[in-house]
């Protein structure tokens, strides 16, 4: 009697695949050998068991899940009733498996042994890798009705029947693309079939063939309860038989012509059709010209821009003006960045950290370009011709390197320009903060005198309060804003009225005052205004200084560098508890003793000269992306009056906030200034360029930096394409106006992209033809 098995508990609640398996494998080891099985989408159920003595397993099972009969062993028979899901006998060893349903897909999926028998159909990809181990009968698999696609994939060996029944009706009782791969095994078949792979042969059966099926076709439908079919079954005109090609007649190549292939299996609007669009008439060669290349070539002089361009906030084109030198242009050169900045020389040349430098290819190769020597050979160059004058007047309101680079470029673009300057002279914190060893005198001297020569009117010692910007506002034609940040950031430590405010320090130090430092000085705050103070403070005697930050320190290396090389100490992260007669305590108890205490972590600007509602809620300007105020028009503003940064973040808005009150003035529309998109450095030919010995290499005269400027994205006018192009498709052609660029003659243009591979500047691009 067999024992029952239900995939239920007591609250009818359904177990577990694992509770329902070990349950049977107790009654198993109890010597129990047959089963009733009901499921409830349970896997796995029949396999692999046997018993010790080789008794006869057999289940009877009802609604089971993935893979019953999988592993299926010689010695078991299960019979489904009902259909049964996907993978059914899949691995199937040697069990005897019946499905009074259908099968679902991968029904005997990689069998090896036994049998499988269905009363029904099965689903897509059964009878895949099916296979035999001559040791052991073949594996079989026996459909009543029909199969899904792809049946038999890779089948390797065994015996499959698909009789048809009721199924005549079907384009294929084998579904599409059936015996992709098939290389062994043999499926008789009974009933239309179509779009079989070219790996087999579909045959007549011989003598053989309806013995096999005449002895074994009983059993089968015995096995199913459908005895009365044998003879319907056994009518072998409606049969056939499906073998696999042998290696050889596999390899032997048939392939039609595109031709018939367009005219015979095309399928109009399909799959790709709607993008390609080729006259299959036409057969192009290996080597194609014109409209049959697979790839075409563009000069692309200027279409990304050089690194060191793009990271520049001044946005300055140093491969420009290398180019210049280059040919010699030694004049045009020099003054080509005072087009972009009207100090050259005192910031690019001397405190700038050249994020330019950073960005720079040749630091692949070697080292970067020297930006701070071509800076310093601008120190005397003469400044461009301004435009005629425009008769608009526009007001700058700050003297520092911002406001002085806005009124340069305004002057230069032919308007009036004055500058309201608080102090005794323009020159910013560039004049009062920065100590001369940084910046030498004569330099911000020479440049500042440059900017005045220019015909801009300086007002100094002006400090401008809100009745005299309401009155500036409105005899101007437009405003920019450009006070800057001067008002020191203090934290209210414990004992924080002791502190010394870093900015007020370093412009005592740089008038000359000589302030009083003690022996000891603690400066709060690492970044390059700090590492400043730290010097101002070595300066004026003292004889040691630490700096502290809770963060890493922001100050560029060098800056770290020369503070270290006086003895000077960097500390972090360091948190101030409070500051004493004593010196500074630190959140962790510690005392730094410090005769003096120096706070510089930042300023802000003083804005109380514009109406409160301009200002966002930290107190800056409130602009567009223009840096057009948002509620006052034609007001600008720039440099630290919007957003904290470097003294050449200053002198790029400065310059871009020039270009917008030109363009409101002139009556166009205000559109942001968008940065040229960065060169990828996989589009150089980095390898064309010899590296310098990096522990050797100075620069000893910038003008030789034409040698090691890549140009990158820029034309260097080196002719390599020209002379490298094998198929002599390249020219180089002059411009009335002096210029030149470089053109592929489509018609003698072979596609090769050598002109790209060896270009070293990635001006040359290749279009991929789709």
């Amino acid at each position: 009697m067999a024992v029952k098995i239900a995939g239920f508990d007591q609250n009818s609640k359904r177990i577990s695949t694992q509770q329902l398996l070990q349950e049977l494998y107790v009654q198993l080891e109890q010597g129990e050998t047959e089963f009733e099985v009901l499921s409830s989408g349970h896997h796995n159920i029949g396999g692999p068991l046997w018993t010790e003595d080789g008794t006869p397993l057999k289940f009877r099972v009802k609604n089971p899940g993935q893979r019953v009969g999988s592993f299926g062993l010689d010695g078991t028979e299960i019979v489904v009733e009902g259909s049964a899901c996907a993978d059914a006998g899949w691995l199937n060893s040697g069990a005897t498996l019946t499905i009074l349903g259908d099968g679902g897909d991968t029904t005997a999926h990689c069998a090896a042994g036994g049998r499988i028998y269905v009363a029904g159909r099965v689903g897509t990809r059964s009878g895949s890798l099916m296979k035999h181990d001559p040791a052991y009968d073949a594996p079989q698999l026996w459909v009543l009705k029909n199969t899904g696609s792809f049946s038999f994939e890779f089948m390797g060996g065994g015996t499959a029947v698909i009789c048809g029944y009721g199924r005549m009706d079907l384009d294929s009782v084998l579904g599409d693309r059936a015996c992709m791969g098939m290389v062994g095994g043999t499926i008789y078949v009974r009933g239309p079939v179509k779009g079989l792979s070219n790996d087999v042969w579909l045959l007549d059966l011989d003598d053989f063939d309806r013995a096999f099926l005449i002895d074994n076709m009983p059993v089968f439908l015995g096995k199913i309860e459908r005895a009365e079919l044998f003879k319907e079954l056994t009518d072998f005109s409606e049969w056939k038989k499906v073998v696999a090609k042998s290696y050889e007649e596999r390899n032997i190549l048939s392939r039609i012509s595109m031709r018939e292939f367009h005219e015979q299996k095309w399928v109009e609007g399909g799959i790709f059709g709607d993008i390609i669009s080729d006259d299959y008439r036409h057969v192009a060669g290996l080597v194609n010209v014109g409209a049959n290349r697979l790839k075409i070539p563009h000069w692309q002089d200027k279409r990304f821009g050089a690194p060191c361009q793009v990271a520049c906030p001044s946005n300055i084109p140093t491969q420009d003006r290398i180019n210049l030198l280059r040919q010699g242009k030694i004049k045009e050169a020099l003054e080509l960045v005072l087009h972009y900045s009207p100090f050259p020389s005192s910031v690019c040349g001397e405190v700038c950290p050249n994020l330019c430098m950073d960005a720079c290819s040749r630091r692949y190769i070697d080292k970067p370009v020297g930006m701070k020597e071509l800076g310093r050979l601008s120190l005397d160059a003469a400044s461009p011709a301004a435009k005629p004058d425009s008769g608009k007047k526009v007001a700058v309101i700050g003297g520092g390197p911002g406001g002085l680079s806005a009124a340069w470029q305004l002057r230069l673009s032919g308007h009036q320009v004055t500058v309201y300057e608080a102090d005794k002279d323009v020159g910013g914190k560039l004049r009062q903060v920065i100590p001369t060893g940084r910046l030498p005198e004569h330099a911000l001297s020479a440049e500042i005198s440059r900017i005045k020569a220019l015909g801009i009117n300086v007002q100094a010692n002006c400090q401008v309060d809100s009745k005299l910007f309401e009155k500036i506002e409105k005899e101007n034609d437009a405003v920019v804003i450009a006070s800057g940040a001067h008002n020191p950031v203090v934290i209210p430590f414990v004992g924080h009225e002791r502190l010394v405010k870093g900015l007020v320090f370093l412009k005592a130090v740089n008038a000359g005052k000589k302030p009083k430092v003690g022996k000891r000085v603690v400066v709060i705050g690492a970044g390059n205004a700090g590492m400043d103070v730290c010097l101002g403070a070595y300066a004026m005697g003292a004889q040691k200084v630490t700096a502290i930050d809770v963060q890493r320190p922001a100050a560029f290396q060098n800056e770290i560098d020369h503070v270290k090389a006086l003895g000077g100490e960097v500390r972090w992260p360091v948190l101030t508890e409070k500051i004493t007669e004593e010196g500074l305590y630190t959140k962790d108890g510690e005392l730094i003793e410090a005769d003096m205490v120096i706070i510089s972590i930042g300023e802000r600007p003083d804005l109380s000269y514009v109406p409160h509602e301009w200002l966002t809620d930290r107190g800056m300007m409130d602009v567009d992306a223009c840096g057009q105020s948002v509620k006052a028009p034609g007001v600008f503003a720039i440099g630290d009056t919007t957003a904290p940064g470097l003294l050449t973040h200053a002198i790029g808005t400065g310059q871009e906030a020039a270009r917008y009150i030109d363009d409101l003035l002139a009556g166009k529309e205000l559109t942001p200034i968008v940065k040229p998109e960065m060169i990828n450095q996989s589009c150089l030919s980095k390898e064309l360029f010899k590296p310098r010995n990096r522990g050797k290499f100075c620069v000893t005269d910038a003008r030789d930096e034409t040698l090691r400027c890549i140009s990158c994205g820029t034309c260097r006018d080196c002719s390599m394409c020209l002379e490298a192009c094998p198929e002599g498709a390249i020219r180089r052609i002059e411009n009335t106006d002096g210029s030149f660029e470089y053109v592929s003659d489509d018609d003698a243009c072979i596609g090769c992209s050598i002109c790209a591979g060896i270009c070293p500047c990635g001006v040359w691009a290749m279009e991929t033809v789709v």
